[in-house]
């Protein structure tokens, strides 16, 4: 069985984030993952059954750090809008200030075989839940919209992130993706805040929409 964990899996997976960024899944070979990680080529071996596992692997790290430190932004914020806008700017930033992992993310995993995609797809669920209990909450207390589907929101959200990363990547990064955390949330809030007469959500000045 490979062994996870420990400086050699934490390089190999540094490198081999480089190594695809930079030539692409499919041209990225171990032999080179392996020189950049400074290990032996069988020593990757130990730690990943081969490419594939390895471009998992690499997804499954680098997804728990973003969801940890999407958590660690929401931080102790109650208002479900908040905690919104806060998990919006926290995935642009940490994708925004590591353009290599947001290359291999939004452009070479999707270059993996089926079944590897559906593997990184199943490693979705921990993001989803966190986007999901946001907006479980703001449906809870009126402040989403409750005609959409929960699903439907999360969605939204999702895509919406997700093609901004990807516009980003494909432009060459010519573009301050940070600066688009606030318009991107905007933008999600007018279609997922409940409206009321009056304005969006509950007129409040202080509300974290009360200006849209």
């Amino acid at each position: 069985m490979s062994v996870r964990g420990g400086d050699k899996y934490a390089a190999i997976l540094d490198a081999a984030q480089h190594v695809i960024a930079r030539q692409g899944y499919h041209n990225a070979q171990i032999s080179r993952i392996a020189a950049e990680a400074g290990v032996a080529a069988g020593t990757v071996y130990l730690y990943f059954q081969n490419k594939p596992d390895l471009l998992v692997c690499l997804f499954r790290e680098r997804l728990n750090l973003l969801v940890s430190e999407i958590k660690e932004a929401i931080g102790d914020a109650v208002d479900p809008r908040e905690k919104l806008r806060r998990a919006i700017a926290q995935h642009l930033r940490s994708l925004g200030t590591r353009p290599e992992l947001a290359a291999v993310t939004q452009i070479e995993m999707r270059q993996a075989d089926t079944q590897v995609q559906q593997q990184i797809s199943n490693l979705m669920k921990g993001w989803f839940a966190v986007i999901d209990q946001i907006i479980a909450e703001g449906q809870a207390s009126g402040l989403f919209t409750r005609e959409v589907p929960a699903k439907q929101i999360r969605n939204l959200i999702f895509g919406t992130l997700d093609q901004t990363v990807t516009a980003w990547v494909m432009s060459g990064y010519k573009f301050d993706i940070l600066a688009l955390a606030e318009p991107t949330y905007r933008l999600i809030a007018h279609g997922v805040m409940q409206h009321r007469e009056g304005g969006v959500g509950n007129g409040d000045s202080g509300s974290p929409e009360a200006d849209l």
